[in-house]
């Protein structure tokens, strides 16, 4: 069976705008514990590594410190409440569908690699109209392993029909990036997404500001790798 040319996408920040349903939903959380509400402008970079994650950093901005069973409470809280608004104001990057049908067009098959929950990455894409485009929607808890793992992207490509050797990362943050070099997979970062670290100086080996420029991305990388 002759593998898939495969295009593993991280989801938020990537994909899909998903901050402010995720930042509304932190800010539900913080305000049921009597704390002030969190800008989205400043919140963007908080996002990407889990929604515990988002919490601690949520507290850590009015210097709270909580303990594990809150933490496991407020995350819990905060799954509940997402789960139920997670389209409400999230979209598709723009440009993202029309990029994608001209890169099936080409035989490129695609899958999704992010550090979210599996079933809510699924309710997201199914809630947009998404799902149908990915052979493979993976999350931390689909292997118990996560991004920058490589074990995550090799399982994900894996499930998709592909082979690593004939794959490529789409991310917009240092796990992204992290996970591809493990791998041994080239790696396209975009300049919209969510990271602390801006995304050039994390050396992608392309980089786009716009989902338009992603197919002449994925082509320079792989007449670039059939030279190699």
């Amino acid at each position: 069976m002759t593998a898939h040319r495969t295009i593993v996408f991280d989801l938020d920040g990537t994909l899909v705008d998903t901050a402010p349903d995720l930042i509304n939903a932190l800010n539900v959380v913080l305000d049921r514990e009597g704390l002030p509400p969190v800008p989205l402008k400043s919140a963007r970079t908080m996002i990407g590594a889990g929604a515990r994650k988002l919490i601690e950093r949520g507290l850590e901005l009015e210097s709270r410190v909580y303990g594990v069973k809150d933490i496991d409470r407020l995350t819990v809280d905060f799954i509940d409440y997402y789960a139920a608004h997670i389209a409400d104001a999230s979209r598709p990057f723009d440009g993202l569908e029309s990029a994608l049908d001209d890169l099936a067009a080409l035989g490129w098959r695609f899958a999704v690699c992010t550090n979210k929950l599996e079933w809510l990455s699924k309710r997201l894409l199914d809630e947009l109209g998404l799902s149908w485009r990915f052979s493979a929607i993976c999350g931390a808890d689909t292997f118990g392993i996560s991004k920058p793992d490589p074990a995550i992207l090799q399982q994900t490509v894996a499930r998709a029909g592909g082979e690593l050797s004939s794959s490529i990362m789409v991310g917009d943050a240092g796990p992204d990036i992290g996970v591809a070099r493990r791998a041994g997979v080239p790696v396209i970062g975009v300049a919209f997404g969510y990271t602390e670290v801006p995304i050039a100086e994390l050396r992608p080996d392309r980089l786009i500001d716009h989902m338009r420029e992603l197919p002449a991305a994925v082509e320079s990388l792989t007449v670039l790798r059939q030279t190699i």
